[in-house]
C-alpha cells in the first residue's frame, strides 16, 4: 500500500538513474549482437569446417540470440523505470503542494492523511482543534460547503482530498508498472529458447499497456508524409528513441522516412519473436499427418481426405510452416558469409499477416551512391522471399563490381499485397491501385532518410505485375527515382514511356523472345493507349489507337538486350540482362547494350 509518506520521499531520479543503467545493458547487448552477427558468424562459416567448427556456429548463434533477449528485456525495464518516475512526477508535485499549503496553514499532516487544524475562532465548537479527512459526502465539495461556517475546516478537508487523490493515482501507477516489471525475469544460466522470446513478445505487449500514458503509441505517426516521420523521429531525445523503439518495434519498424538501421534495430526484434511464436505454435500441431488416407468404407473413391490432416491445416499447419520458411530466408540472407562479398543487410519492413511483407536492403540505402528497389510481382510472398532476396543479392554483386568505387545498395521491396494467382487476380489492376500508394511512401521515405533528392542516384526495377504497380505509382505523381526498369512486363497502365515521372531517356526495358507475360498483359489490358504506327523490328504492321507495353517499340523505352530465357530468369548471374540492369542502375547509361 502506497503511503503519503512514501510518495514524498520516493528519489525519482534514483529510478531515472537505474533506467540509464538498464539502457546501457540493452545498448550493449544490441552492439555484442551486431558483432556475433557481422564479425564473427559470417567469418566462422566462411574459415572453418568440420564438427568442432559446426559446434562453434551453433554456440554463437545461440549467444546471438541471448544478446537480443537481453537487448529486448533490458530496454524494457528501462522503459518502465522511466515510465514510473515520469507518471509519479504529477502526484508527487500535488503532494508536496498540499503539504507545503499545510505548513503553510500551521496544519499538521497526520500518518494517516488527515489533517488537524486549529478551529477558527467564531466556529460554534472553538477554540481547540479538529481533524479534516478526506471523503466529504457527495454533493459537498472538498473545501468548501463542509467547511460550513469553520474556513480552517475546509481549508483542512481540500488538503487531506488533495494527499488521498495524490496518494491514488500514486498506488494505481505503481499498481500498473509493478505488474509489468514482476513479468521482466528470466532463469539463471541463460540460454534463450523460442519460449522466451514468445514471452518477450508478451512482456512487450504488457508494457505497452502499463507504460501508456507515458509513451503513448497515439504519438507515432499514422498515415503520414516520410517527412512528418522524420519530424517526430528527429523531435525526439536518444531516450525516447530507443523507448519507442522498444516498446513499439513494429511500429517504428514500418516507419518511412527514419534512419534505415533504427528500422532494422526494430524490425529485426519482431522478426526473432514472431519466428519464436510460429515455431512454438506450430511444434504445438504435432507432425503433419497424410493428407489422404484410404476410404475405410472401401467404396470410390479408394482414398479420402484425412479428417486428422484437415485438423491440422485448419490449426494454422501450412500457414506456420510458410511463414517459418519465408523468415529462414531472410534470416539467411542475415547470415550470409564473407564469400558471397555481400554487404551487412537491413530489415526494413516486416509483417507476416496475409501473405506476408517484408523489405530487405543489402548495405545502408541511407548513405548509397546508388540504389535500386526491386518490385516482384505474382505470387510473390513472404513464404517465396528467398527468390526475390537472390536476385537483389545477384544485382548487387554486378552494381557494385560496375560502380567505380562509388556505394550501391539494392533493396527487395515487397510491401504491397501481390495477386496471387494468374487468373483472375493477375489480370485485375486493383493490385496496382492499392499498392502504388505503399511504394510512393516507401521511395519518398528513402529519399527523405538520404537527406534529399540529389544524394543518391535512384533506380526501380519492376518484374511482372510489379512493374504494373510501379506505373501506377509514377502516373500518380512524383515517383522519388531516377530511372525505371521493366522485366516481363504485362504493362504499366499508360501507353507511352514519357508517361512517366522519369522521362522515356529514363525508362528501361527487358523482354526474352519467350516471355509470354507482355501478350498476356494486353489481354488483360494493363497496358495503355495511344495512336501510333506499331513496328517490329522496325517494321510497321498495325496503325491507330494501339495498346502498347514497355517491350513494344511504339511504347518509346529503352530495350535493352536479353540473353535469357522465359519469364524469371532475367537475373540470372553472368548474363547481359542482369549486366545492363547493373549498369543502368549505377547510371553507366553508354554501357547498356540494346536491341538495334
Amino acid at each position: 500500500m502506497t503511503t503519503w509518506q512514501q510518495l514524498r520521499d520516493a528519489k525519482l531520479s534514483e529510478y531515472e538513474d537505474a533506467a540509464d543503467g538498464w539502457g546501457k545493458v540493452s545498448g550493449r547487448a544490441n552492439a555484442a549482437k551486431d558483432r556475433v552477427d557481422n564479425e564473427m558468424l559470417g567469418t566462422l562459416r566462411e574459415t572453418q569446417k568440420g564438427e568442432t567448427a559446426t559446434g562453434a556456429i551453433d554456440d554463437l548463434t545461440q549467444l546471438s540470440r541471448n544478446y537480443q533477449y537481453i537487448h529486448t528485456e533490458c530496454g524494457l525495464i528501462r522503459t518502465a523505470l522511466n515510465g514510473l518516475a515520469a507518471e509519479l512526477a504529477a502526484p508527487q508535485k500535488k503532494l508536496k503542494q498540499a503539504l507545503e499549503d499545510a505548513e503553510n496553514l500551521k496544519f499538521t499532516v497526520k500518518a494517516d492523511g488527515s489533517v488537524e487544524y486549529p478551529r477558527s475562532p467564531v466556529a460554534p465548537l472553538a477554540p481547540g482543534n479538529g481533524t479534516a479527512t478526506p471523503g466529504a459526502p457527495i454533493p459537498l465539495l472538498p473545501g468548501k460547503a463542509e467547511g460550513g461556517a469553520d474556513a480552517n475546516k475546509g481549508k483542512a478537508e481540500d488538503i487531506a482530498e488533495r494527499i488521498s487523490a495524490a496518494v491514488r493515482d500514486a498506488a494505481e501507477i505503481d499498481g500498473r508498472y509493478a505488474g509489468a516489471l514482476r513479468r521482466l525475469n528470466t532463469t539463471g544460466g541463460l540460454k534463450v529458447t523460442d519460449a522466451m522470446l514468445a514471452d518477450a513478445a508478451a512482456d512487450t505487449t504488457a508494457l505497452q499497456q502499463a507504460a501508456g500514458k507515458y509513451a503513448d503509441d497515439a504519438k507515432i505517426p499514422q498515415g503520414k508524409s516520410a517527412t512528418e516521420n522524420a519530424a517526430w523521429w528527429k523531435g525526439l531525445t536518444q531516450e525516447q528513441r530507443d523507448e519507442y523503439a522498444t516498446l513499439y518495434p513494429a511500429s517504428v519498424g514500418a516507419l518511412d522516412g527514419i534512419p534505415s538501421d533504427v528500422r532494422d534495430d526494430s524490425n529485426r526484434m519482431v522478426l526473432a519473436e514472431t519466428r519464436a511464436k510460429a515455431q512454438l505454435d506450430f511444434d504445438k500441431l504435432g507432425p503433419e499427418p497424410p493428407k489422404m488416407i484410404q476410404n475405410p468404407n472401401g467404396t470410390y473413391p479408394v482414398a479420402i481426405k484425412n479428417p486428422a490432416w484437415e485438423k491440422w491445416d485448419e490449426g494454422g499447419g501450412n500457414r506456420l510452416r510458410a511463414e517459418i520458411k519465408g523468415m529462414d530466408a531472410i534470416q539467411k540472407r542475415f547470415d550470409a558469409p564473407p564469400s558471397h562479398g555481400l554487404p551487412p543487410a537491413y530489415l526494413l519492413g516486416f509483417d507476416e499477416k496475409g501473405t506476408g511483407r517484408a523489405i530487405i536492403a543489402n548495405g545502408n540505402p541511407d548513405t548509397a551512391d546508388h540504389t535500386a528497389v526491386y518490385v516482384p510481382g505474382t505470387k510473390s510472398k513472404l513464404e517465396s522471399i528467398g527468390g526475390d532476396i537472390n536476385r537483389m543479392t545477384s544485382l548487387w554483386s554486378d552494381a557494385e563490381s560496375e560502380a567505380e568505387g562509388k556505394s550501391v545498395s539494392t533493396i527487395t521491396w515487397l510491401g504491397y499485397d501481390a495477386p496471387q494467382s494468374i487468373v483472375p487476380e493477375a489480370m485485375e489492376k486493383q493490385w496496382a491501385y492499392d499498392g502504388s500508394p505503399k511504394l510512393n511512401t516507401f521511395m519518398d521515405g528513402l529519399e527523405t532518410a538520404q537527406g534529399g533528392p540529389d544524394n543518391s542516384h535512384t533506380t526501380v526495377i519492376g518484374h511482372s505485375y510489379g512493374s504494373t504497380v510501379v506505373g501506377d505509382a509514377s502516373n500518380k505523381g512524383d515517383l522519388s527515382a531516377d530511372d525505371i526498369v521493366v522485366a516481363g512486363s504485362p504493362g504499366m497502365l499508360t501507353g507511352d514511356a514519357d508517361d512517366l515521372d522519369v522521362g522515356k531517356d529514363h525508362v528501361w526495358s527487358e523482354a526474352a523472345s519467350d516471355d509470354f507475360v507482355p501478350a498476356g498483359g494486353k489481354l488483360a489490358g494493363l497496358g495503355g493507349y495511344k495512336w501510333d504506327v506499331e513496328t517490329w523490328n522496325g517494321i510497321p504492321f498495325n496503325a491507330g489507337y494501339v495498346q502498347t507495353v514497355p517491350s513494344d517499340e511504339a511504347f518509346g523505352a529503352h530495350r535493352m538486350d536479353v540473353n535469357t530465357s522465359g519469364h524469371s530468369d532475367y537475373w540470372t548471374p553472368g548474363s547481359q540482362s542482369l549486366k545492363n540492369q547493373a549498369m543502368v542502375v549505377v547510371g553507366r547509361y553508354d554501357d547498356v547494350e540494346e536491341d538495334d
